[in-house]
This record gives structure tokens, C-alpha cells and sequence, in this order.
């Protein structure tokens, strides 16, 4: 649901949607907290916000977030996206993958959108249910289920999917039952023994 728009600006409603996205905004919570195109443009050029791609600021005052880089994709995707394959791995610290892209699922019919993709980003159209998702942080990913499923139809290679599954397995954070496409993907290749 969207916050009803502020008459006036209201920069501690700006901030406080910009805290827990660790300090980026997009122009339509701007617009949300009172801050027309023009006062936003205002605000970039004294050096209070910072334009970081299009249609998503950055407070300047605010302390840099470790993960920045994934929240701004997220918002990119107009919050619709959830953080999968490997980037997923990754953040649940899953194998010894280093994804040279971020990966991120938005909703299939996004399919039909024509857009530009910045260039770090991997899409991957899939519906995700929430059942199958959780949150890092101030961003959604796939749960390690999904993930390690999603990583053996993608065709990740056997050594680092092993690599995955057993640590989600001995970990507690995944059940062999639930599996069923990495045990079919490494079943060429030994098993997930």
C-alpha cells in the first residue's frame, strides 16, 4: 500500500524511508514525503541527495550500507524483485561462488516490459512465492531452498552446487526431501553424496 502523499516536504519521512533502505530513496517516495521533481533537483544540487541512477537518490549524509549496491537494484525494481541464484548463494553464504552479476527474479510478466537493464544485473522472470522468500537486511532473497534449486536448473556448476547443498544440509538450513532438483542435477556427477 502507498503512504499517502505529504503536502509539504517532510524531510524526517524522507530520512526514515531512506534508513531502512540504507539511506537510498526512489523519486515516488520522495514525491510520497512532499519533495516535487524540481525541490529533489534542488536538493542533489546543494549536495544533500546524490543522484545514483535513475529515478533512485542517495542521502549524502547518510553512513554508506555494505550491501548499497543490492538495495539500489531492488529499487530499480521498483521493490518488485527478489535477490536469487547465485547472488542468493552468496548471501546466504552458500559455497565459494563469487557472482560477477547480481542476480535477481522480478515477476514473469515482466517479461512483456521493455526497459533498460543496468548492466550488473542478471533478471531471471519467476513468480516467487513469499513462502520462498526471506530477507537480508533490507532486501528480499530467495530462501536457501529455493536458491539451491534454482541454481541446479540454471545449470550452476556441479562442484559449487555440492558445494551449496551440503553446507545448507549440514548447516540445518535445507532438507535432502526438498532437493529434488539438485539431487537430479548432480545425479550425473556422483550424487549429492
Amino acid at each position: 500500500m502507498t503512504a499517502k502523499p505529504s503536502q509539504h516536504p517532510d524531510w524526517d519521512r524522507l530520512y526514515e524511508v531512506a534508513a531502512a533502505q540504507e539511506g537510498l530513496f526512489t523519486t515516488q517516495q520522495a514525491a510520497e514525503a512532499g519533495y516535487s521533481p524540481q525541490l529533489l533537483v534542488h536538493h542533489v544540487s546543494s549536495g544533500r541527495a546524490l543522484r545514483v541512477r535513475r529515478g533512485i537518490y542517495r542521502l549524502v549524509h547518510f553512513p554508506a550500507g555494505e550491501h548499497e549496491e543490492l538495495v539500489s537494484a531492488w529499487l530499480w525494481s521498483e521493490q518488485a524483485g527478489v535477490f536469487s541464484d547465485q547472488t542468493a548463494l552468496a548471501l546466504h553464504g552458500l559455497s565459494d561462488v563469487m557472482p560477477a552479476k547480481v542476480h535477481l527474479a522480478v515477476p514473469e510478466a515482466w517479461r512483456q516490459r521493455r526497459f533498460r537493464l543496468p548492466d550488473e544485473l542478471v533478471l531471471h522472470y519467476a513468480d516467487v512465492p513469499k513462502r520462498e522468500r526471506t530477507w537480508f537486511g533490507p532486501v528480499p532473497v530467495t530462501s536457501v531452498t529455493r536458491t539451491l534449486n534454482d541454481c541446479a536448473r540454471d545449470g550452476l556448476s556441479p562442484e559449487l552446487l555440492r558445494q551449496a547443498a551440503k553446507q545448507a544440509l549440514r548447516r540445518g538450513l535445507a532438507v535432502r526431501g526438498d532437493l529434488a532438483d539438485v539431487r537430479a542435477s548432480l545425479k550425473p556427477f556422483g550424487g549429492l553424496a
